[in-house]
């Protein structure tokens, strides 16, 4: 099994989303994480009907092992030194200040051992205006403007999984493994920092891009107009995705699977302007004609004739699908609390995929091998 980060050991001080997301990144590319949680409640996310294993919490803590530590009292915070003193990397995301107030500021830990990578997450930046604002992830996309891309303006409602936590943490990995590769060179640790805020701008690039290079202010139909993509319900009941960008031949072959051949004479359909500028003229087109059939059979259709299409699958239908069991993207793991069964990282090396998971810690469970205590 290819483990890249093998030999390197994470301590991570995260809760919630985007430090346990960093954490988890590397932890899946074979760095020992070892997560260093409160006494007694641990991971705020852990909570949930009294088990403090949620799967919320299961999400982003696998591979990784769990001790206690109140680093406000002498002993644990002697603990965390000597764990320090041997560590590669730190993570914590903490609203700023609370680190020092834990003794754990970067200042502090990197004094102990310069060659540690400290990475340190926020909401908003560790100066500014903003700095002390709480942010969370409904607040990090409305305020870097990538919330109004995805919102209906007709119903505006919060839709959507928490993209700005998993895309700070995924960002703050990036800055780790930079950083990992520099002191190599050097010998040397870095602070490394990000703030949802920053990652969630940069990921919203393309909206920026496009207003600072031709004026354009984007909107939640841009992309899918100019991309030609769309969504259709189908006789069943289900919905079926198509994207069919710019070349000719898909319009053709979906002219020929809908059974329209005269379509593409249609003014709304004469080319790829009149088709972004007609948008709604061609769903109100084809909508009634994917009503025809179910699902399953258009999609064969539509994959026979090369017409980039996909079912909008539940999680429950892309773990069936033939090409996510031939991937093997589903492993599992004995776990706590029975059968732990999660999504392999994405990446292969030389042909390897990790196939073996750990399952996420109990709270304390590395207490005893780790701190040479059994409490949690």
């Amino acid at each position: 099994m290819a483990l890249p980060l093998a030999g390197v050991r994470v301590l991570e001080m995260g809760t919630f989303i985007t430090g346990p997301a960093a954490g988890m990144m590397l932890a899946d590319l074979g760095a020992d994480v070892i997560k260093i949680e409160q006494p007694v409640t641990g991971d705020p996310f852990r909570s949930f009907r009294g088990k403090l294993y949620a799967p919320h919490f299961q999400t982003w803590n696998r591979n990784k092992r769990s001790i206690t530590l109140d680093t406000r009292t002498p002993d644990d915070r002697a603990a965390l030194d000597a764990l320090i003193a041997d560590a590669d990397v730190f993570i914590q995301n903490f609203r700023p200040g609370v680190a020092t107030k834990l003794g754990v500021d970067a200042a502090r830990l990197q004094g102990l051992n310069p060659r540690l990578i400290y990475c340190s997450i926020s909401g908003f930046g560790s100066s500014g205006p903003d700095r002390d604002r709480p942010a969370f992830d409904t607040v990090a996309q409305a305020a870097s403007g990538f919330l109004r891309l995805l919102l209906n303006p007709s119903r505006p409602r919060v839709v959507g999984p928490a993209i700005a936590d998993a895309m700070t943490g995924f960002y703050a990995a990036q800055g780790v493994l930079a950083s990992l590769y520099e002191r190599q060179q050097t010998g040397k640790g870095r602070l490394v920092e990000t703030s949802m805020f920053e990652a969630m701008c940069h990921f919203n690039l393309d909206d920026f891009t496009h207003l600072r290079s031709d004026n354009q202010l984007m909107g939640p139909y841009s992309r899918p107009h100019v991309s030609q993509s769309y969504v259709f319900e189908c006789a069943d009941g289900l919905w079926l995705a198509l994207h069919m960008s710019s070349p000719p031949k898909f319009w053709e072959n979906l002219a020929e699977a809908v059974e329209q051949p005269g379509m593409l004479a249609q003014p709304a359909f004469a080319s790829r302007e009149a088709r972004i500028a007609n948008y709604e003229e061609i769903v109100s087109f084809l909508a009634p004609i994917f009503a025809r059939r179910p699902r399953a059979e258009w999609c064969a259709r539509l994959t026979e004739l090369e017409v980039p299409n996909a079912a909008v699958a539940t999680s429950e239908e892309v773990l069936a699908s033939p090409q996510a069991r031939h991937l093997q993207l589903e492993i599992s793991a004995p776990g706590p609390m029975g059968e732990f069964r999660t999504i392999r990282s994405p990446l292969s090396f030389d042909g390897e995929r990790s196939l073996t998971v750990t399952a996420p810690p109990v709270l304390g469970a590395d207490n005893a091998a780790i701190l040479g205590r059994p409490d949690a």
